[in-house]
């Protein structure tokens, strides 16, 4: 156990100290646009973000989580999967693009609108490729791969966002930033790929596509139950609303998840490691689980009191006083990020007991919750509305899952002992010699 705390306690340091710093360059990026852009212009390139956040999960199709999982357990399978994933992941993008095409013209939003969506597509679609070898390094435990792209990524996007300001460049020439930095990122990635682990090559196995496609649509299927219930907030705002309201949402989003770096962190770096130990070891598994619902559980609430303390300076002082109707939505959606906390870890740990099929249906039913609260919340307290919504379907959320844990006895108690609390102590303080 203590060789597994300390791989586990290594890999989230690393991806932890990775997105520290690029959320550091993250943060500076969200400031220099969203100040540069105004409510506005930054409600359009919200709304493209949003509405490709629900539509990638067809560019996806749940095969990243299914890849690290498969891979994590016979590493002998990555060659295959990656030479298939590729040239899956592209053919769905071609498809995704041509869908999210048809559904902006129909709708006849304006060109400027129409453009920028098209610009963010495909980028993700670039970006689909990128989580392949995302995963690859994942899988084998190389974290330190990530975290220097992770870092990467955000110095690039700094970097391009100054040279846009300074420039004066419109949303639109704005927008190609993500495409330029995700190239630059693909190259990199793949570079690491062949140099440290597999030669690249392309290949289309029918058989295996129907393998993937088979056991990874309920990933497919709760990725995109996600993406509604992450997105259609800022979609709808849009609906019925205007582009300012999903600017003043999206500038108090934007800085409410930054936080979500520790979830990801930590649950990225055991994911791998929890996979194999429910096949090999369910207690092992089940203490692994308890020790990552109290040490998040921690995590999150010193989130929610810090974020909702601090979040009017936080806002005036990031965003300056055009924004200032963003501080309530951010004090609701701070507390929605710390439950959220908890609510990943349960996620997680269904995906890691082969449970993929019963979180679809979990979130199917959290999505439709939100889309109701939504709906009804929007047309009356508009921005803020959306913000209750949120916070109101990740509590039922939380709930849900961690109730079905306990009644599947995926997790036989929720209780721990003193021994197991004085090693969550060690974890978190930092204290590897002890573990």
């Amino acid at each position: 156990m203590g060789k597994t705390v300390s791989t586990i306690a290594k890999n989230t340091g690393i991806l932890f100290l990775s997105r520290i710093i690029s959320k550091l360059f993250g943060f500076f990026y969200l400031i220099y646009t969203v100040r540069y852009l105004g409510p506005a212009n930054y409600g359009i390139l919200a709304f493209a973000l949003a509405l490709n956040g629900i539509f990638r999960v067809l560019i996806n199709f749940g095969i990243d989580p299914l890849y690290v999982r498969e891979i994590a357990r016979n590493k002998k399978l990555a060659p295959k999967y990656l030479a298939n994933g590729i040239v899956l992941k592209t053919l769905l993008g071609a498809l995704t693009f041509l869908i999210i095409a048809l559904i902006v013209n129909f709708l006849e939003y304006p060109y400027t609108t129409v453009m920028v969506v098209y610009i963010i597509t495909i980028t993700w679609i670039v970006g689909g490729i990128i989580n392949l070898f995302v995963d690859l390094c994942n899988a084998f435990e190389k974290m330190e791969f990530v975290g220097m792209g992770q870092i990467l990524q955000s110095i690039l996007f700094l970097v391009f966002t100054i040279i846009a300001i300074v420039l004066r460049l419109d949303v639109i020439h704005f927008a190609f930033i993500y495409i330029i930095v995700y190239l630059i990122i693909l190259g990199y990635y793949g570079t690491i790929i062949t140099l440290k682990f597999i030669r690249i090559t392309l290949e289309a196995d029918w058989s295996l596509w129907k393998y993937i496609i088979k056991d990874a649509w309920p990933f497919a299927l709760t990725s995109f139950f996600v993406g509604v219930y992450y997105y259609t907030d800022s979609i709808m705002l849009s609906f019925i609303k205007s582009n300012f309201e999903v600017g003043i949402y999206n500038a108090a989003y934007k800085l409410s998840i930054t936080a979500s770096f520790i979830p990801f962190a930590y649950l990225t770096s055991i994911y791998p490691r929890i996979s194999m130990e429910y096949k090999r070891n369910h207690n092992k598994f089940e203490k692994m689980s308890l020790y990552s619902v109290y040490i998040m559980g921690f995590f999150g609430m010193i989130i929610m009191i810090l974020g909702y303390l601090l979040a009017q300076p936080l806002i005036i002082i990031i965003y300056g006083y055009k924004y200032i109707n963003s501080i309530p939505i951010f004090q609701i959606l701070i507390i929605s990020i710390g439950i959220g906390f908890l609510t990943q870890t349960f996620g997680y740990l269904l995906n890691a007991s082969n449970n993929q099929k019963l979180e679809m249906y979990i979130m199917l039913v959290g999505i439709l919750l939100n889309i109701a609260l939504n709906y009804a919340l929007i047309s009356i307290k508009g921005a803020v509305g959306a913000a209750f919504a949120t916070l109101i379907t990740r509590i039922f959320l939380l709930i849900v899952r961690g109730s079905i844990l306990k009644k599947k006895k995926i997790i036989t108690s929720y209780k721990i002992s003193r021994k197991d609390l004085r090693l969550i102590k060690h974890i978190l303080t930092l204290d590897w010699r002890r573990l």
